[in-house]
């Protein structure tokens, strides 16, 4: 797998979502696709063949919104994107367990990001393939 590639398609995920969900929240989910598509888009292959199918695709899209996704929890976190202000409510209304459930939040944001960012950069990794050829 070309390493420098999904590492730099995940970093375009993380900038995409990021700035997205600033801007208009609900098109978030298009940093995790345009990022698996880069990543098997601009892939060469594998070390002992050229060709890469719709399988292989998958794989490496799914990898760059992974490796995404555990960017743009790390930047929620640190108080970038409109997560924050969700964390925040949900502290205040809670009151004397505000750390517990913060940390039940952060675990949450976490899986969804995870979770998001492998599907749809699963999706955008197969288009990918499918563009190139």
């Amino acid at each position: 797998m070309d390493w420098k590639i999904i590492g730099l398609s995940a970093l375009i995920n993380t900038f995409i979502t990021t700035v997205l969900s600033l801007i208009f929240f609900p098109l978030f989910f298009l940093g995790p696709l345009i990022g698996g598509f880069l990543a098997s888009y601009l892939s060469k292959g594998y070390e002992d063949y050229d060709k890469m199918d719709e399988k292989d695709g998958a794989v490496v899209g799914a990898i760059s919104g992974l490796i995404g996704g555990v960017l743009i929890t790390i930047l929620f976190i640190l108080g970038i994107g409109d997560i924050s202000t969700i964390i925040e409510l949900i502290s205040t209304q809670l009151g004397a367990f505000t750390g517990y459930f913060t940390l039940i939040t952060v675990y949450i944001i976490f899986q969804f990001s995870l979770f998001i960012g492998f599907i749809f950069g699963l999706i955008g990794g197969v288009m990918g393939v499918l563009v190139k050829r």
